[in-house]
Protein backbone atom coordinates (compact mmCIF):
# COMPACT_ATOMS: atom_id res chain seq x y z
CA UNK A 1 0.00 0.00 0.00
CA UNK A 2 1.28 3.48 -0.96
CA UNK A 3 1.52 5.67 1.80
CA UNK A 4 -1.13 8.91 1.30
CA UNK A 5 -0.27 12.44 1.94
CA UNK A 6 -1.45 13.60 4.61
CA UNK A 7 -3.07 16.74 4.75
CA UNK A 8 -3.51 18.08 8.11
CA UNK A 9 -6.70 20.44 9.05
CA UNK A 10 -6.39 23.98 10.55
CA UNK A 11 -10.05 25.81 11.14
CA UNK A 12 -9.18 29.09 11.55
CA UNK A 13 -13.04 29.98 12.64
CA UNK A 14 -15.66 30.76 15.24
CA UNK A 15 -18.29 27.60 14.04
CA UNK A 16 -16.76 24.55 12.48
CA UNK A 17 -18.62 21.52 13.01
CA UNK A 18 -15.55 19.98 15.22
CA UNK A 19 -13.53 22.42 16.40
CA UNK A 20 -14.90 26.04 15.83
CA UNK A 21 -13.35 28.61 18.19
CA UNK A 22 -10.14 26.75 19.08
CA UNK A 23 -7.71 27.86 16.51
CA UNK A 24 -9.78 31.64 15.63
CA UNK A 25 -6.80 33.55 17.49
CA UNK A 26 -3.61 33.86 15.02
CA UNK A 27 -1.24 32.47 17.11
CA UNK A 28 -3.18 29.32 18.08
CA UNK A 29 -3.76 28.63 14.63
CA UNK A 30 -0.12 29.02 13.77
CA UNK A 31 0.76 27.36 16.67
CA UNK A 32 -1.55 24.27 15.51
CA UNK A 33 -0.41 24.24 12.22
CA UNK A 34 3.34 23.96 13.36
CA UNK A 35 2.38 21.31 15.58
CA UNK A 36 0.43 19.40 13.03
CA UNK A 37 3.17 19.38 10.70
CA UNK A 38 5.75 17.78 13.21
CA UNK A 39 2.79 15.03 13.78
CA UNK A 40 3.25 14.21 10.24
CA UNK A 41 1.28 16.21 8.16
CA UNK A 42 2.70 17.01 4.75
CA UNK A 43 0.66 19.56 3.77
CA UNK A 44 -1.26 22.07 6.41
CA UNK A 45 -4.42 23.24 5.11
CA UNK A 46 -5.82 26.51 6.70
CA UNK A 47 -9.66 27.62 6.49
CA UNK A 48 -10.88 30.51 7.32
CA UNK A 49 -14.39 30.20 6.78
CA UNK A 50 -17.23 27.30 7.91
CA UNK A 51 -18.58 25.11 5.76
CA UNK A 52 -20.79 23.44 8.24
CA UNK A 53 -24.33 23.56 7.97
CA UNK A 54 -25.25 25.89 10.49
CA UNK A 55 -21.99 27.89 10.44
CA UNK A 56 -22.70 31.80 9.58
CA UNK A 57 -21.64 33.76 6.39
CA UNK A 58 -18.15 35.38 6.54
CA UNK A 59 -17.21 38.12 3.84
CA UNK A 60 -14.26 37.67 1.54
CA UNK A 61 -12.54 40.31 3.59
CA UNK A 62 -12.93 38.76 7.17
CA UNK A 63 -11.98 35.69 5.65
CA UNK A 64 -8.59 37.21 4.24
CA UNK A 65 -8.07 38.95 7.60
CA UNK A 66 -8.23 35.64 9.37
CA UNK A 67 -5.71 33.91 6.95
CA UNK A 68 -3.74 37.12 6.74
CA UNK A 69 -1.41 36.36 9.34
CA UNK A 70 -1.86 33.19 9.82
CA UNK A 71 0.40 32.72 6.39
CA UNK A 72 2.71 35.53 7.49
CA UNK A 73 3.29 33.22 10.74
CA UNK A 74 4.12 30.27 9.34
CA UNK A 75 6.23 31.49 6.05
CA UNK A 76 9.36 30.61 7.04
CA UNK A 77 8.23 26.87 8.80
CA UNK A 78 9.10 24.79 5.58
CA UNK A 79 5.67 23.39 5.62
CA UNK A 80 3.67 23.53 2.44
CA UNK A 81 0.37 25.22 3.04
CA UNK A 82 -3.13 25.05 1.25
CA UNK A 83 -5.35 27.38 1.47
CA UNK A 84 -9.57 26.05 1.79
CA UNK A 85 -12.15 28.87 0.59
CA UNK A 86 -15.10 29.21 -2.61
CA UNK A 87 -14.26 33.06 -2.45
CA UNK A 88 -12.54 34.08 -5.50
CA UNK A 89 -11.10 37.08 -3.76
CA UNK A 90 -9.63 34.77 -0.74
CA UNK A 91 -8.33 32.45 -3.61
CA UNK A 92 -6.28 35.32 -5.49
CA UNK A 93 -5.84 36.53 -2.05
CA UNK A 94 -4.12 33.09 -1.34
CA UNK A 95 -2.61 32.81 -5.06
CA UNK A 96 -0.94 35.95 -4.25
CA UNK A 97 0.76 34.35 -1.30
CA UNK A 98 1.83 31.03 -3.43
CA UNK A 99 0.33 28.64 -1.49
CA UNK A 100 1.01 24.56 -2.54
CA UNK A 101 -2.47 24.22 -3.15
CA UNK A 102 -5.90 25.86 -3.25
CA UNK A 103 -9.03 23.43 -1.80
CA UNK A 104 -12.72 24.90 -3.09
CA UNK A 105 -15.94 22.91 -2.15
CA UNK A 106 -17.20 23.84 -5.12
CA UNK A 107 -14.46 23.04 -7.58
CA UNK A 108 -13.49 26.10 -9.19
CA UNK A 109 -16.86 27.01 -11.02
CA UNK A 110 -15.85 30.30 -11.64
CA UNK A 111 -14.53 30.94 -15.12
CA UNK A 112 -13.38 34.80 -14.19
CA UNK A 113 -10.77 33.22 -11.98
CA UNK A 114 -9.39 31.07 -14.50
CA UNK A 115 -6.33 32.72 -15.79
CA UNK A 116 -5.23 33.41 -12.67
CA UNK A 117 -5.00 29.50 -11.61
CA UNK A 118 -3.58 29.57 -15.41
CA UNK A 119 -1.11 31.53 -14.34
CA UNK A 120 0.08 29.66 -10.47
CA UNK A 121 0.95 26.52 -9.96
CA UNK A 122 -0.61 25.37 -6.87
CA UNK A 123 -2.59 21.71 -7.14
CA UNK A 124 -6.48 22.16 -7.13
CA UNK A 125 -8.62 20.62 -5.07
CA UNK A 126 -11.62 20.12 -7.01
CA UNK A 127 -14.16 18.67 -4.54
CA UNK A 128 -17.98 17.88 -5.49
CA UNK A 129 -20.79 18.48 -3.13
CA UNK A 130 -24.28 17.80 -3.92
CA UNK A 131 -25.77 21.10 -3.36
CA UNK A 132 -22.99 23.26 -4.91
CA UNK A 133 -23.66 26.42 -2.63
CA UNK A 134 -20.60 26.37 -0.71
CA UNK A 135 -21.46 24.73 2.01
CA UNK A 136 -23.06 21.57 3.59
CA UNK A 137 -26.46 20.56 2.21
CA UNK A 138 -28.19 17.70 3.60
CA UNK A 139 -29.98 16.39 0.86
CA UNK A 140 -31.83 13.00 0.74
CA UNK A 141 -30.11 11.05 -2.26
CA UNK A 142 -29.49 7.45 -2.60
CA UNK A 143 -25.94 6.40 -3.22
CA UNK A 144 -26.74 5.23 -6.80
CA UNK A 145 -27.79 9.08 -7.34
CA UNK A 146 -24.91 10.38 -5.72
CA UNK A 147 -22.55 8.42 -7.65
CA UNK A 148 -24.16 9.62 -11.02
CA UNK A 149 -23.78 12.78 -10.06
CA UNK A 150 -20.05 12.69 -8.90
CA UNK A 151 -19.49 11.02 -11.88
CA UNK A 152 -21.40 13.96 -14.36
CA UNK A 153 -19.79 16.65 -12.24
CA UNK A 154 -15.61 15.48 -12.32
CA UNK A 155 -16.50 14.70 -16.18
CA UNK A 156 -17.87 18.17 -17.01
CA UNK A 157 -15.64 20.33 -14.36
CA UNK A 158 -12.16 18.78 -15.24
CA UNK A 159 -13.00 19.64 -19.14
CA UNK A 160 -13.91 23.24 -18.39
CA UNK A 161 -10.67 23.37 -16.10
CA UNK A 162 -8.03 21.86 -19.16
CA UNK A 163 -10.09 23.50 -21.64
CA UNK A 164 -9.17 27.02 -19.67
CA UNK A 165 -5.11 26.51 -20.26
CA UNK A 166 -5.13 24.63 -16.33
CA UNK A 167 -2.99 21.20 -16.63
CA UNK A 168 -4.66 18.19 -15.88
CA UNK A 169 -1.76 17.03 -13.73
CA UNK A 170 -2.52 20.09 -11.39
CA UNK A 171 -5.92 18.62 -10.60
CA UNK A 172 -6.67 16.43 -7.20
CA UNK A 173 -10.37 15.26 -7.16
CA UNK A 174 -12.30 15.11 -3.59
CA UNK A 175 -15.83 13.02 -4.41
CA UNK A 176 -17.13 14.79 -0.71
CA UNK A 177 -18.23 13.09 1.69
CA UNK A 178 -21.29 13.06 4.88
CA UNK A 179 -23.19 15.87 4.12
CA UNK A 180 -21.79 16.91 0.97
CA UNK A 181 -23.30 13.96 -0.19
CA UNK A 182 -26.52 13.18 1.60
CA UNK A 183 -28.13 13.20 4.89
CA UNK A 184 -27.99 9.17 4.11
CA UNK A 185 -24.96 7.51 6.04
CA UNK A 186 -24.54 4.83 3.28
CA UNK A 187 -24.16 7.12 0.48
CA UNK A 188 -20.72 8.19 1.82
CA UNK A 189 -19.92 4.38 2.54
CA UNK A 190 -20.64 3.79 -1.01
CA UNK A 191 -18.59 6.42 -2.34
CA UNK A 192 -15.58 5.76 -0.14
CA UNK A 193 -15.81 2.03 -1.50
CA UNK A 194 -15.45 3.13 -5.06
CA UNK A 195 -12.56 5.54 -4.39
CA UNK A 196 -10.33 3.10 -6.46
CA UNK A 197 -13.22 3.33 -9.17
CA UNK A 198 -12.63 7.34 -9.20
CA UNK A 199 -9.02 7.24 -9.91
CA UNK A 200 -9.76 4.27 -12.76
CA UNK A 201 -12.50 6.61 -14.26
CA UNK A 202 -10.48 10.24 -14.37
CA UNK A 203 -6.51 9.01 -14.21
CA UNK A 204 -6.07 11.70 -11.44
CA UNK A 205 -5.43 11.37 -7.72
CA UNK A 206 -8.12 11.76 -5.35
CA UNK A 207 -8.25 12.85 -2.06
CA UNK A 208 -10.69 11.69 1.02
CA UNK A 209 -11.70 13.34 3.69
CA UNK A 210 -13.73 11.20 6.12
CA UNK A 211 -12.48 12.93 9.35
CA UNK A 212 -15.44 13.49 12.36
CA UNK A 213 -18.05 13.36 9.28
CA UNK A 214 -21.51 12.85 10.37
CA UNK A 215 -21.65 9.99 8.71
CA UNK A 216 -19.34 8.24 10.99
CA UNK A 217 -21.41 9.02 14.16
CA UNK A 218 -24.67 8.10 12.23
CA UNK A 219 -23.39 4.67 11.59
CA UNK A 220 -21.31 4.47 15.55
CA UNK A 221 -23.89 6.15 16.82
CA UNK A 222 -20.80 9.04 18.44
CA UNK A 223 -22.81 12.30 18.53
CA UNK A 224 -20.25 14.21 19.40
CA UNK A 225 -17.32 14.87 16.45
CA UNK A 226 -14.58 14.66 19.21
CA UNK A 227 -15.68 11.03 19.82
CA UNK A 228 -15.59 9.94 16.62
CA UNK A 229 -11.46 9.01 16.18
CA UNK A 230 -11.65 5.12 15.82
CA UNK A 231 -14.24 5.58 13.56
CA UNK A 232 -12.20 8.31 11.50
CA UNK A 233 -9.37 6.12 11.02
CA UNK A 234 -10.68 2.90 10.24
CA UNK A 235 -12.63 4.64 7.53
CA UNK A 236 -9.35 6.17 6.57
CA UNK A 237 -7.20 3.34 6.60
CA UNK A 238 -9.75 1.90 4.25
CA UNK A 239 -9.42 4.84 2.07
CA UNK A 240 -5.42 4.63 1.97
CA UNK A 241 -5.64 0.60 1.05
CA UNK A 242 -7.99 1.63 -1.87
CA UNK A 243 -5.94 4.48 -3.39
CA UNK A 244 -6.60 7.50 -1.55
CA UNK A 245 -3.04 9.63 -2.72
CA UNK A 246 -4.39 12.39 0.17
CA UNK A 247 -6.48 12.08 3.25
CA UNK A 248 -7.37 15.43 5.15
CA UNK A 249 -7.62 14.57 8.24
CA UNK A 250 -7.59 16.70 11.86
CA UNK A 251 -5.48 13.86 13.37
CA UNK A 252 -2.28 12.72 11.34
CA UNK A 253 -0.30 11.51 13.87
CA UNK A 254 -2.70 8.72 14.75
CA UNK A 255 -2.69 8.11 10.98
CA UNK A 256 0.93 8.12 10.21
CA UNK A 257 1.21 5.56 13.03
CA UNK A 258 -1.63 3.40 11.59
CA UNK A 259 -0.04 3.54 8.17
CA UNK A 260 3.33 2.71 10.14
CA UNK A 261 2.11 -0.71 11.31
CA UNK A 262 -0.16 -1.24 8.57
CA UNK A 263 3.46 -0.76 6.31
CA UNK A 264 5.13 -2.76 8.94
CA UNK A 265 2.47 -5.61 9.11
CA UNK A 266 3.00 -5.98 5.51
CA UNK A 267 6.22 -6.40 5.09
CA UNK A 268 6.25 -8.90 7.88
CA UNK A 269 3.81 -11.13 6.11
CA UNK A 270 5.85 -10.98 2.87
CA UNK A 271 8.63 -12.29 4.56
CA UNK A 272 6.94 -15.30 6.28
CA UNK A 273 5.38 -15.79 2.63
CA UNK A 274 8.58 -16.09 0.43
Amino acid sequence: MRRPLLVGIVNITADSFSDGGRFLDPAAAIAHARHLAAEGADIVELGAASSNVAAGSVSPEEEIGRLDPVLAGLADSGTKLAVDTYSPQTQRFALSRRVACLNDIRGFPDPTLYPALVAASCLLVVMHAAGGIGRAEPLDLEPGEVWRRIAAFFAERIERLEWAGIARERLILDPGMGLFLSRRPEASLDVLARTGRLKELFGLPVMISVSRKSFLGAITGRQSPGERGAATLAAELFAASHGADYIRTHDPAALRDALTITAALSAATADHDR
